[in-house]
Formats: C-alpha cells, sequence, structure tokens
C-alpha cells in the first residue's frame, strides 16, 4: 500500500510579514496511522524539498503527542526535509492521496497545475484522495470528466467561515474556504468549530480541521481496504 502526502510549499501569510506553510497536526497524525497500516509513505510538496511549517502548530498549546513523535523521529523529519517535486509523482503508482491542511495549500496547491492534474487522475483511476482543514479549499480548480466542479453535488466538509474568523484571518486569506465549497456547488456541512468531522462522498474524503486529520486518514484507510475486497471478489 502506498500513500501520497501533499504538502505546500507556501510560507507567506498574505501580507501581514506572518510566516504560514503546513499545520503539523495535519501531517503527524495522518502519516502514523498511514505507517502503523504498513503503507509505504511518499511525501511531495510543489518546490520539493523541505516545506514550510506554519509556526503556530508547533507553539506548545498546538502540540499533540504525535506532533512531538513526529518531530522527535529521525526518518519522519528525513522524509520531511526531502519532500519530492509534485510535478515528479503521478496518480498511478500509489494506492490513495492524503492532502494535509495549514494556511499555505490556499496559496499554492489551490493554484498548482500538477496538483488538479493529480487529483483528478486519482478519482479517475478509482484512487481514494482525502484532504483536511485547508486543503479542501485545493479542489477548487478541479473538474470531473465533463468539466464541471469536482464538489458540484458532493458532500465535502472545511474549514469554517466561524473557525478563520476565530483564526483572525478572515481578511487575510485569498478565500474562505467554506465559501468556495458552497459557491462550488458542494453539499457542505459542519460539525462545532475545531471538533472533528470527516465527510465521504464516493472516493472523495474531506475533513473539517485539525482535529479532523486522524480520522480522516482512517476514513481513507477503510476506504482502501474496502476497495481492495471488492477487487479481490471480483478477481
Amino acid at each position: 500500500m502506498k500513500v501520497l502526502m501533499v504538502l505546500t510549499s507556501h510560507d507567506e501569510l498574505g501580507n501581514t510579514g506572518e510566516k504560514t506553510g503546513f499545520w503539523l497536526e495535519e501531517l503527524a497524525a495522518p502519516y502514523y496511522r498511514f505507517i502503523e497500516a504498513g503503507a509505504q509513505v511518499t511525501l511531495a510538496s510543489p518546490k520539493g524539498g523541505q516545506p514550510p511549517l506554519d509556526p503556530k502548530s508547533n507553539d506548545p498549546a498546538a502540540q499533540t503527542d504525535q506532533t512531538r513523535r513526529f518531530e522527535n523521529d529521525p526518518s519522519a523529519t528525513a522524509a520531511l526535509a526531502n519532500t519530492v517535486r509534485l510535478n515528479s509523482v503521478a496518480a498511478k503508482d500509489f494506492d490513495a492521496v492524503f492532502y494535509p491542511g495549514g494556511h499555505g495549500p490556499l496559496w499554492d496547491l489551490a493554484e498548482d497545475g500538477d496538483s488538479v492534474a493529480l487529483i483528478e487522475s486519482a478519482l479517475r483511476l478509482g484512487k481514494p484522495v482525502a484532504l483536511v482543514c485547508h486543503a479542501p479549499g485545493v479542489l477548487r480548480h478541479v473538474r470531473n470528466e465533463d468539466g464541471t466542479p469536482l464538489v458540484q453535488g458532493r458532500k465535502v466538509a472545511g474549514f469554517t467561515n466561524t473557525e478563520e474568523a476565530a483564526m483572525g484571518l478572515v481578511d487575510v486569506v485569498p478565500f474562505l474556504v467554506e465559501d468556495e465549497l458552497k459557491q462550488l456547488g458542494g453539499i457542505y456541512s459542519k460539525s462545532g468549530d475545531f471538533e472533528s468531522y470527516v465527510v465521504e462522498d464516493g472516493l472523495l474524503i474531506t475533513g473539517q480541521n485539525p482535529a479532523s486529520s486522524s480520522s480522516a486518514a482512517d476514513a481513507l484507510l477503510t476506504k482502501l481496504a474496502t476497495l481492495t475486497a471488492s477487487a479481490h471478489t471480483e478477481s
């Protein structure tokens, strides 16, 4: 089982002068879910190499057992320091794709043609794709084969407007994930702010916030197991 995790390369938080990037919990928690399930995990980013970490995501208040484990794990930190370039990977070489969030993806991955092509290709090959927190915003330019927005008519979740307001970044981000998913015709739903919430629609799995990371990874693993079982039955 091979899982591709796609991280942002963007580190500027709009014009605030502050730094952003990926959110550590949204990488660390799923990473260990996949590793413990026996998966071979590949990390990729648009620029390759070390992706930027949102500095707020490893503040003591944001740390978890999994983030501490990741930061003290030489193999994990080495993989993170050497992400492969996104344009060098192909969906056909993996069984599933997972996008951690953080604010960074709203600037680069949401507009990245390689990311769009990867998601479209994975879904058309029957491979599940999971995105958590801000990462569902990466779906804004992804299309179905008939040219309609991928999320149109699909059940989706993602970082809420009220969660963004709590972060004080409504006027900083290039777009609000909740609004974007709704405008694209997605059947958007949510739970309480910063509570775990994951939605599945076919091969598409979306999680609302950092607390949803583990559950989104578990949903992806369950989906993979189901697909594998049905493939064995058919063969």
